[in-house]
């Protein structure tokens, strides 16, 4: 039997890759369980669909997309990551990947092997909340992805999810802080909640939104609706 990493895929995308046309790669699966996350199927749900199937779409889009975005679940739980980016590469696509970076022996090699063009990275929470939103408790780990990344000069963006009563003005601005002691000089992403029934943790909507006034404003951060 075929193993099957992908839960779906979305077709044409002309938003998830700055200024490139792409499909996404929905991997299953993912190691947190962050409680404002709506994608729980995918998280949660098994994959239904092959490398295979994944490859043989992408010969259908040949001189149609540019681009691939690996997300999730996590892409980076996939065994076959690298193969899987090889394959893709020899079709000249390029491919962006979506990560919670809790796999940095998995971008170190990706990156260094010049299988990924772009990543997004999620920094979910300062270190003392980090397990409070992601239920996972390896912030070293992501730390490590993001320090790598910073190093190799990677051409990267590091983005959060708000929901402003899990995380608000002072520990954005904490993130904010850690990521210029870092020598991160990219566009901070700030993604606004959206409320549905089906989080994980079942959160409820906000209270209040987040006072953009009082974000610190040594990083150039955006807001992306």
């Amino acid at each position: 039997m075929s193993h099957k990493p992908l839960y779906d895929i979305t077709p044409f995308t002309a938003l998830d890759y700055p200024d490139h046309l792409a499909a996404i790669f929905w991997f299953a699966r993912c190691n947190m369980r962050c409680v404002y996350c709506y994608n729980k199927e995918i998280v949660l749900g098994e994959g239904k669909r092959t490398e295979e199937e994944a490859i043989a779409f992408l010969q259908s889009r040949i001189g149609l997309l540019e681009a691939v975005v690996l997300s999730g679940g996590e892409a980076t739980l996939f065994d076959g990551l690298v193969e899987f980016c090889k394959k893709i590469k020899q079709l000249n696509f390029k491919i962006k990947l979506d990560t919670n970076g809790l796999n940095p022996e998995m971008v170190k090699v990706l990156v260094e092997n010049e299988l990924v063009d772009y990543i997004a990275l999620d920094y979910k929470a300062p270190k003392e909340k980090y397990y409070e939103i992601t239920k996972n408790k390896h912030f070293d780990r992501f730390s490590k992805t993001l320090n790598l990344l910073i190093q190799k000069q990677f051409d990267f963006e590091v983005r959060t999810t708000v929901h402003s009563n899990l995380l608000r003005v002072t520990e954005i601005n904490r993130i904010i802080k850690d990521l210029l002691k870092r020598g991160y000089r990219g566009t901070y992403y700030l993604q606004p909640f959206v409320f549905t029934e089906h989080t994980i943790g079942k959160v409820k909507e906000e209270k209040t939104s987040l006072d953009r006034s009082q974000l610190s404003s040594g990083l150039n951060v955006v807001w992306r609706a």
